[in-house]
């Protein structure tokens, strides 16, 4: 770097300053020509796990995530084991990808008769040590995921100096070791204030499901499929117990869903909650009931729905419009109708 400097001795020092800084700015451009043709990013993050069901499970009950592709078991040849470094006595691999809502996929792998270590590696061994996933709401992650059981390891940490102050982190295990993070910067964190041009890719940032680009990546749902996606839907709504609400969330919503009205957007299960309860509180006795049949379009599903107590019920009417993906509503469209005046 000191022939930089020396390039010009002639020159003054702001000189040398902005020719300096003009190096840093285009440093990064080199980077990116530098990238491999084509490539785009991150598709999927392998993990071996003891048992393939358990992790399934795990993932799928306790993550919220949707298991989608399954593959073997698959006899592995002793060239390939050779390539890939493995004992010759272990025996076909079988493989499962999970979608783990906006952000890479995660392929569970398990090896039967496996001779390799069953030993977790730990934190200053080589290779990956765990998979973190970003939360929207890190102290209602942590309940429910502590509600299931799972072991943290320590309590959450609040990052409040350096580059990544504004994040919140904590990790935990899988039962069968792995070690997995929560994090949370919904604010952003510090470098991005003061270095606003470069930002880590982040699933906070990723954008929501639409109707145009979920219809043409999503299978086409069926009719039975969307009554049954509905019913779900209007017990959550309908239902007074929180404790019984949060079983059927994560079977109707995806983790990452969102609910868009015309005046406010519901992000997460913890606002859901308390909008629900808030609208019993208000009008105690209402009660969701369709208004009309479904109907499904591909990955959409639309849904009239009247609300209202005994006495009334269509004291409210509107429209529910979901963008479905992988079974689970990824956007949910609320219209609610202006309320007619008597007599009319």
């Amino acid at each position: 770097m000191s022939a930089l400097f020396n390039l010009r001795p002639g020159k003054p020092a702001s000189f040398v300053a902005v020719l300096f800084l003009a190096v840093l700015a285009v440093a990064p451009l080199h980077h990116a020509q530098a990238q491999i043709p084509g490539l785009v990013g991150v598709d999927h993050v392998g993990v071996n796990v003891p048992d393939l069901n358990q992790a399934v499970q795990f993932f799928t009950d306790v993550l919220g995530f949707t298991p989608v592709t399954q593959l073997g078991p698959v006899p592995l040849d002793a060239a390939w084991k050779q390539a890939f470094h493995m004992h010759a006595g272990t025996g076909p691999v079988t493989s499962r990808m999970v979608r783990a809502g906006s952000g890479a996929n995660i392929e569970l792998f398990h090896y039967q008769a496996s001779e390799g270590s069953q030993q977790q590696p730990g934190g200053d061994d080589l290779g990956a040590t765990h998979i973190a996933f970003y939360t929207s709401d890190l102290k209602a992650s942590v309940a429910h995921l502590k509600a299931k059981g799972v072991k943290f390891l320590g309590e959450p940490v609040v990052m409040s100096a350096g580059d990544t102050a504004g994040e919140t982190w904590v990790y935990f295990e899988t039962p069968w070791g792995s070690r997995m993070e929560l994090t949370s910067y919904p604010a952003g964190k510090a470098y991005e204030k003061a270095n606003p041009a470069v930002k880590l890719w982040s699933p906070k940032d990723a954008a929501p499901a639409t109707a145009a680009t979920s219809a043409t990546t999503s299978p086409p749902l069926s009719q039975a499929e969307a009554n049954a996606l509905v019913t779900r839907h209007l017990q959550i709504w309908n239902q007074l117990d929180e404790t019984k609400r949060n079983a059927l969330l994560p079977q109707t919503y995806a983790r990452d869903f969102k609910m868009v009205d015309r005046h406010f957007v519901v992000d997460n299960f913890t606002k859901l909650n308390g909008f629900v309860d808030e609208l019993h509180r208000k009008s105690p006795g209402y009660v969701f009931t369709p208004a009309k049949p479904v109907v499904t379009h591909h990955n959409l599903v639309r849904f009239y729905w009247q609300c209202g107590p005994a006495s009334n019920p269509k004291a409210l009417t509107g429209m529910d419009l979901f963008i479905v993906e992988n079974g689970k509503v990824q956007t949910l469209y609320v219209f609610v109708d202006e309320p007619q005046k008597a007599g009319k």
